[in-house]
């Protein structure tokens, strides 16, 4: 039985674990505090000023755990730079919101270009220098693929923009984006290590991370993700699912996100 997906989860679960306690009451001496509109619903009311931009700490946990790994598994790459691209991306949308208090964030127009940048680079990126090709897998096939060909950047395009707005979104409710992400990630390690893919490390990693997370976020959070975590985590998803050629399967395994 392979076991060395346990190593990077345990280390990502230490790291988010120790650093979280820390993290917590630096971000409410701060005032990092969720910034909710007094005509929303009274029930998010209650979230008012508690601390957000926590996901800081799961990227953290996924990027330092991924460096012990990086070297032996080099296509944990562009899934990294998927997770720390929309992390910084998120970040910046969490700053507007809770430092300039202004709720809804970047512009519309900033967003969609902060995610076009990304999400095009990326694109790019495994299209031109790593192996995973232009086919993408069919579910219940049996294994049978399609070759998208020219289609298969477009595709992508759309698919990375509709998992990480549709992560974001499902951050509304204490411990539910952790935890459909941990069942993701872990389903995800489960078909890495069939295939011998090589990125088990990373996703190993996220799940540990969140499992830490899930221990400050369930119900009552002390503790929000904001979007520095849920458009990180739509991200490494996503990326995640394309390295494995099963982008199909997010409507799957991660359906809640769509």
């Amino acid at each position: 039985m392979n076991t060395d997906f346990i190593v990077p989860i345990l280390i990502a679960f230490i790291v988010t674990v120790v650093l979280l306690p820390t993290v917590i009451p630096f971000l409410t001496k701060l005032k990092f505090g969720q910034f909710v509109r007094h005509d929303g619903p009274k029930t998010h009311l209650k979230k008012s000023g508690t601390p957000t931009m926590g996901g800081i700490v799961i990227v953290v946990g996924i990027l330092l755990t991924s460096l012990f790994f990086v070297n032996a598994n080099p296509d944990i790459v562009p899934i990294l730079y998927m997770t720390i691209g929309f992390g910084v991306l998120g970040f910046m949308d969490d700053f507007v919101k809770v430092v300039m208090k202004r709720s809804l964030g970047l512009r519309a127009y900033q967003k969609v270009i902060g995610q076009l940048l990304i999400s095009g680079f990326y694109c790019y990126y495994v299209y031109k220098h790593t192996l995973i090709g232009t086919q993408i897998m069919i579910p219940f096939s049996g294994g049978q693929f399609i070759d998208l060909g020219m289609w298969f950047i477009p595709f992508l395009l759309i698919v990375i923009l509709g998992t990480v707005n549709g992560t974001n979104l499902t951050d509304g409710l204490d411990g539910l984006a952790s935890s459909i992400t941990i069942l993701v990630a872990t389903y995800f390690t489960v078909v890495s290590i069939g295939l011998g893919s090589g990125i088990s490390p990373i996703t190993g990693a996220a799940a540990g991370s969140l499992l830490a997370f899930l221990l400050f976020n369930s119900h009552p959070a002390k503790v929000f993700m904001g979007d520095t975590g849920s458009l990180a985590l739509g991200g490494f998803v996503v990326a995640t699912a394309i390295s494995l050629k099963m982008p199909l399967f997010i409507l799957i395994v991660g359906f809640i996100y769509l």
